[in-house]
């Protein structure tokens, strides 16, 4: 479903990301960690056709996300870590614009559906500026998922969040996941819900890409290891937090 090959961002003469070469299939939740700096948020956003790379490529759906960059944003969800909501709106205000700039000429019933999944249809007439963080990440996975995306890229999605607040988010995501077959990729630093939500896990550092697979076997491999965090450190090195 996402493929990369040598996928490379330089600023002058920095380089964010490093060739990085992923492989996810189809239907998965990958979790990919790194440090602040890592070049997570760069990748997403040369994935989500934000970012244009210095050179190597990447496709969705077998779709090349610079040539084909307008069919891509037609395939996929985007949600970043500040979700940008009119405060001003309703709920369902909102929705009808976001719906409209993904392409959808009539999004009201998929807005009443959205809702209905995200159990959030009680709040269609509240203005998002009197909505708490965690409700507001609602609203904003809700724009995301509004056109059943193949691919749903999501940028920290639980940060700042309150325990309740990350467990709505992780039950949305693991819902979208399982009714539709959505593929996730959801930039994180929070080991713990790695190992609450995902199916595959890489780890980048300093722009380059360590490792990429799935969880159990990154986990049979590491065996040795009590916990995610563990075999985080031993791959990245003690000094990337």
């Amino acid at each position: 479903m996402l493929v990369t090959h040598k996928l490379t961002k330089k600023y002058q003469n920095f380089t964010a990301v490093d060739g990085v070469d992923l492989n996810i299939r189809e239907g998965a939740i990958f979790g990919f960690l790194g440090h602040n700096g890592a070049g997570k948020t760069t990748t997403l956003s040369m994935l989500t056709t934000l970012l244009k790379p210095t050179s190597g490529s990447a496709e969705i759906d077998g779709i090349d996300v610079v040539k084909e960059f307008l069919k891509v944003r037609g395939m996929i969800g985007y949600l970043p870590e500040n979700v940008r909501l009119y405060g001003d709106l309703t709920v369902w205000e909102n929705l009808v614009f976001f719906g409209k700039l993904s392409g959808l000429r009539h999004p009201g019933d998929s807005i009443k559906e959205i809702l209905k999944t995200l159990t959030f249809t009680e709040w269609t007439n509240a203005k998002v500026k009197t909505l708490s963080k965690g409700m507001r990440q609602r609203v904003g996975i809700a724009q995301a998922i509004l056109h059943h995306p193949k691919v749903l890229f999501l940028d920290e999605p639980t940060s700042g969040l309150d325990p309740q607040g990350t467990l709505d988010i992780r039950n949305i995501l693991l819902k979208v996941n399982a009714d539709w077959g959505t593929t996730v990729f959801m930039n994180t630093h929070l080991l713990s819900e790695v190992t609450k939500i995902c199916t595959d896990v890489g780890i980048i550092s300093h722009g380059k890409l360590l490792i990429a697979e799935p969880l159990n076997q990154l986990e049979q491999r590491y065996s040795d290891c009590k916990s995610l965090e563990e075999i985080y450190f031993q791959i990245a090195g003690g000094n990337e937090v």
